[in-house]
């Protein structure tokens, strides 16, 4: 028999991606600006108010109506300090004013305080040609009442929060955070601080994916290890309670031992992805009693990369964002990498003098290499590139978070 295809990048993530749009999280839930970093924007921010709400003096400066002044000295009828309201200008005059006070009727320029003398009877000699409107933020500048400035699916980090507060926002409607349970397979594992056994290793993965999953806004369900044990597992599984994702690494195949698997079945139903890419080419999808599933391969680096290539994207999607893509940058290479291979690849990797260089060690079972990294270089399929060639970057920091 023929074996079948691998399953490209791309073909993974459309399939997922479409799957967490037949299963959104639609229940929202009201917060206040202090929560709601991370959280994604369930409704529309439409602006209540212009910004902003008054022309206002964009310098420390003197405010003037450019029609009245023919080049002579002026008198300073009035000071103008943020946060005051100030007089209507004086014809011939001007006012002294400061960085973010609004601009006194009648004035259509301000002349910075530098170009300015300060004449011995206290008048102002303005020392530069000036134009209408000139160090002037009009109103309305940055927004407009009813313009739409934050659109449903914005994720909301400390920017959007501050855009929020300046429109005068005190709580925002979010989607609820996404709970995840997230479970390991193998008697194998170890959790850390308990002693070693024969044949044992701690078990990095738990701790990986559930720092990641709280730092993307989710909600953890810590299942910990699964005994091999098909009716505990089946118990645990059942026990998980309301969950909107079950997140598993290693273990899930069909072989003798792979008891989550079979509890999976049995229940709902299981299909075993075997993609394109490396590391993490064994990846599943399916349902337990409706509740999706994804299984992770177990090494650590291959869970590092199919959860931010895929799961990332996956629950994000499901959010309702728009925009589930990391930014990548192209970046020339400061390695050889003389093997072509059939699946894509991701190499942990950082930048140094200018060049991306690559980990020493590329094993699927080395964490230290991403530890080391600041994101991955992706290799595509059948390509060998050298040193100084172009290769695409993915930052950490775009997936991270």
């Amino acid at each position: 028999m023929q074996a079948r295809p691998l399953m490209p990048v791309e073909e993974a993530l459309e399939r997922l991606l479409a799957l967490a749009e037949a299963a959104p999280i639609r229940d929202t839930e009201d917060v206040a600006l202090a929560d709601a970093e991370g959280r994604v924007l369930a409704r529309d921010l439409v602006a209540s108010l212009d910004l902003p709400p008054w022309p206002n003096s964009a310098m420390d400066g003197y405010a003037l109506r450019l029609a009245d002044w023919q080049g002579e000295p002026l008198a300073v009828s009035q000071r103008i300090f943020a946060g005051h309201a100030p007089a209507p200008l004086q014809p011939g005059t001007c006012a002294r004013i400061f960085t973010g006070a609004p601009l006194p009727e009648g004035a259509d320029c301000v002349e910075m305080q530098e170009n300015v003398e300060v004449l011995e009877d206290g008048r102002v000699r303005l020392l530069e040609p000036l134009q209408v409107g000139q160090n002037v933020r009009p109103q309305g500048q940055e927004t407009r009442v009813g313009e739409q400035v934050m659109a449903t699916g914005t994720r909301l980090g400390p920017i959007e929060l501050g855009l929020a507060a300046t429109l005068g926002h005190a709580r925002l409607e979010v989607v609820r955070r996404v709970r995840v349970a997230v479970l390991s397979t193998g008697d194998e594992l170890v959790e850390p601080g308990l002693p070693l056994g024969p044949g044992q290793i701690y078990n990095s993965n738990r701790r990986l994916l559930a720092s990641w999953l709280q730092r993307l806004g989710c909600e953890v369900v810590d299942v910990g290890i699964l005994a091999d044990d098909l009716q505990r597992t089946g118990e645990c599984l059942a026990g998980l309670g309301d969950v909107d994702l079950i997140l598993s690494t290693g273990g899930v195949s069909v072989g003798e031992a792979d008891y989550l698997g079979m509890a999976l079945r049995e229940a709902g139903e299981l299909a075993l992805w075997k993609l394109a890419i490396k590391p993490g080419k064994p990846l599943t999808f399916g349902h337990f009693r409706g509740v999706p599933v994804i299984g992770l391969p177990g090494n650590p680096a291959s869970t590092l990369v199919t959860f931010g290539l895929l799961t990332r994207p996956y629950l994000l999607r499901r959010q309702g964002v728009t925009q589930v893509a990391p930014l990548r940058f192209d970046m020339p290479a400061g390695f050889d990498w003389p093997r072509s291979g059939t699946r894509r690849e991701y190499l942990r990797a950082r930048i140094e003098q200018g060049q991306v260089r690559i980990y020493k060690n590329q094993s699927s079972g080395v964490l230290r290499s991403a530890a080391w990294a600041e994101g991955l270089v992706e290799v595509r399929e059948g390509t060998t590139p050298r040193e100084g060639d172009s290769v695409s970057f993915i930052p950490f920091s775009e997936l991270l978070g």
